[in-house]
């Protein structure tokens, strides 16, 4: 089963320096029906304002991942992390038994355009933690590339939940097909551009939820990104 989620019928927040489309409930926005999909919970995209950002704040219990679109993500946080996040970087923060962090645009001109996803971890108190990978943009061309998993196999970042996250690009017309095991399910979003999923044409922002299906045949119709979650 194929059921579309469309940009347009996410949830928004804006301020004076962030814009955010929360594709599952998130603060102040409550969805009944989209309160997350297994335990993929959250997926906010950002846009931040040049030299703003957000404050110091806490996390626990929850596998954070940022996956930056354009610009650059400057991250520090109470394990004595210090990083800046730039398109085709991953980073995994384990929140874990506590831990506080800030998220900052890093340019003084220029926004930052970047993906914050919340995964329910497999179970709680787990230490916290932080891993941040570059995957380069050959790997993911025409194809996906896991760039989170469980095991942290092949140089993807771990991640402590029977989750596989892939990261592709798509130019116009070229194909692939994901397999799903059975009893897996998948989340598709569409980060930028135009695919073309099992016949249905996905834009920007646009997701496709999957039950009960063997195989995704994506096609790029525009210059396209996409994030491919295979989920238990």
């Amino acid at each position: 089963m194929l059921t579309v989620r469309r940009a347009s019928e996410r949830g928004r927040s804006q301020t004076d320096w962030l814009d955010s489309r929360h594709t599952f409930s998130f603060a102040d926005y409550i969805d009944p029906k989209h309160m997350g999909f297994g335990p993929l919970r959250v997926i906010n995209e950002d846009v931040v304002a040049p030299g703003r950002g957000f404050g110091r704040h806490p996390h626990r219990d929850m596998e954070i991942l940022s996956y930056v679109l354009e610009g650059a993500l400057q991250h520090a946080d109470s394990m004595g992390t210090g990083s800046v996040i730039r398109p085709g970087d991953v980073q995994r923060m384990s929140a874990g038994t506590g831990v506080l962090h800030s998220e900052r645009n890093d340019s003084p001109s220029d926004p930052v355009h970047f993906l914050q996803i919340w995964i329910e971890p497999e179970r709680r108190g787990l230490p916290p933690g932080y891993e941040q990978k570059n995957f380069a943009r050959q790997d993911r061309q025409g194809k996906f590339k896991v760039v989170a998993s469980r095991e942290g196999a092949d140089g993807a970042v771990l991640v402590h939940q029977d989750v596989k996250l892939l990261a592709g690009l798509f130019a116009e017309g070229e194909k692939t097909q994901y397999s799903l095991a059975p009893g897996r399910s998948a989340w598709l979003h569409v980060a930028r551009g135009k695919l073309r999923v099992n016949g249905i044409e996905l834009s920007a922002g646009d997701a496709l939820q999957v039950s009960d299906e063997a195989a995704l045949e994506v096609t790029g119709v525009q210059d396209a990104e996409a994030l491919l979650f295979d989920l238990s």
